[in-house]
């Protein structure tokens, strides 16, 4: 391939891969209090949580222009404050992949944590484990099948975003060009042949990823039947 070609997956794994991280730690914790608790409020942020997933995602990217530009609400404090600039660089392609992957891996993380039987993690706290080992020893193994499923959710709709990153990040070259914007402007030039060569390697990328989490959750499942 070549060296833009190595240059525009590189960042688009970069994104996606980051955007996942982020999110993995926030969206976990979300996920486990919205199966395990109820409280006021609780259905809005179930709303608010959703709705990247069905208002467009060029509207969502306006939002975030409006929010992270540096006369935004959110972009003028960062800009003003710490020097930092978000819209129209990788940055905002970060943060575009985060807001549309993030429903994703909270719903996928809820219905996992909603399957976990709390009977177990009540019968390891009557044996003396604390709440916080319980979580991370009982509860996280036990869903961690949606939690891995809801993390490639994530990284493949971070991979694929379009909408929202065209507009908060633009499509500068070597900057905020992923490979979903690269392929949209090579269709537009006339250039199909090097369009599908990126193509394919977003497919092969996105197999890789739904290949490796599916080793990972078979490796868990013969594990646990070994110490059966």
């Amino acid at each position: 391939m070549e060296t833009d070609t190595w240059q525009i997956i590189r960042l688009s794994v970069s994104v996606a891969g980051l955007s996942t991280l982020v999110i993995l730690p926030f969206a976990v914790s979300l996920a486990w209090c919205l199966a395990r608790y109820d409280w006021r409020g609780k259905s809005l942020v179930e709303t608010l949580v959703s709705l990247p997933l069905v208002i467009p995602p060029v509207a969502t990217g306006l939002i975030l222009l409006g929010l992270m530009g540096r006369k935004g609400f959110l972009g003028s404090i960062l800009y003003d404050v710490f020097g930092l600039e978000i819209v129209f660089t990788w940055k905002a392609a970060v943060l575009a992949a985060i807001v549309m992957s993030f429903p994703l891996l909270v719903r996928s993380a809820r219905s996992a944590f909603e399957e976990v039987d709390p009977r177990l993690e009540q019968i390891a706290q009557t044996l003396g484990a604390g709440r916080w080992r319980v979580f991370f020893t009982i509860t996280i193994p036990l869903a961690s099948r949606g939690i891995i499923g809801g993390s490639v959710l994530a990284f493949a709709r971070a991979l694929g975003e379009f909408g929202a990153t065209i507009l908060v990040a633009g499509n500068i070259p070597g900057e905020t060009a992923t490979l979903s914007l690269s392929i949209y402007s090579l269709v537009e030039l006339g250039k199909d042949a090097e369009a599908f060569r990126l193509m394919m390697a977003s497919v092969a990328i996105a197999f890789v990823a739904v290949w490796l989490s599916e080793w990972i959750l078979r490796s868990k499942s013969a594990s646990r039947r070994r110490r059966v």
